[in-house]
């Protein structure tokens, strides 16, 4: 009897060179999802962090077109 992952792939084989791509393009964004919610987790936390800083007056604000012109 074989295992789940060699049948997957046996049967991934049977696919269109198309097709084969797309689902390991799948299964690597796969295998990327926890740590990019880690990331997420952790921008969303330092926005909040700033926001606070910016409403609180502790930030220092630059005008866009200051930014922009340098």
């Amino acid at each position: 009897m074989q295992d789940q992952v060699t049948e997957l792939a046996q049967r991934g084989k049977a696919l269109l060179p198309k097709e084969r791509s797309r689902l390991v393009d799948i299964l690597l964004e796969s295998l990327h999802e926890p740590a990019i919610a880690e990331v997420e987790a952790a921008l969303k936390i330092e926005i909040e962090r700033h926001l606070a800083e910016h409403d609180h007056g502790e930030a220092e604000s630059i005008d866009a077109d200051e930014v922009f012109a340098k």
